[in-house]
């Protein structure tokens, strides 16, 4: 079972597990470091395996957009510790973004960011490296100097179509990042 631990670095790396009912025999490692910083946070999603039987997006203008869930993209679920708000961050590797506000688990509101995050990408035949910063600024609110819980995760699109989900845990039966109990990495604001 997973657990909340509150980490004291300001860097962190750690693995992304598929979701048994999504397999994925084209991914060998996901991995994400972390990295807070007191004017943004910045994020390291690697990949290693075969990339040629995953659909990575061709790189387009760096706009936000909608439903990049459904396919190939990297994602951040961070809310206050105790504070049912959270947000989400979603990346493809074509640097399309996308950055999502909710009131408590899937009650969205209209917030909207207040910069885009920067987005870099590189892949070779076996390596795939997408790197997001978010400022701090559209990080949730934390008055109370609370510490952050994040839920990390991706989605990765296979030649044929099929989705299969990582993230750091699953608490369901049922692949469901917005579920807070798999926000289990913790970390004491910059």
């Amino acid at each position: 079972m997973a657990s909340n631990v509150v980490e004291k670095e300001l860097t962190v790396s750690k693995s992304l597990t598929c979701h048994a009912d999504t397999v994925s025999t084209a991914v060998r490692t996901m991995n994400v470091k972390v990295e807070s910083q007191p004017e943004a946070l910045r994020l390291s999603y690697e990949l290693t395996g075969d990339l040629g039987q995953i659909r990575v997006p061709a790189p387009q203008p760096p706009i936000v957009i909608d439903g990049l869930w459904e396919h190939t993209c990297f994602e951040l679920f961070i809310g206050a510790q105790g504070k049912a708000g959270y947000r989400e961050f979603n990346f493809s590797p074509s640097g399309r973004w996308a950055a999502y506000a909710f009131d408590d688990y899937r009650m969205r509101n209209a917030w909207t960011a207040s910069r885009a995050p920067v987005i870099s990408f590189a892949q070779s035949s076996n390596h795939l490296l997408l790197e997001a910063v978010i400022a701090a600024e559209d990080l949730p609110q934390n008055k109370a100097d609370e510490p952050f819980q994040l839920g990390l995760t991706a989605v990765i699109e296979a030649n044929d179509g099929r989705l299969s989900y990582w993230a750091l845990h699953h608490p369901e039966v049922r692949p469901d990042f917005h579920h807070r109990a798999g926000f289990i990495l913790s970390f004491d604001p910059a």
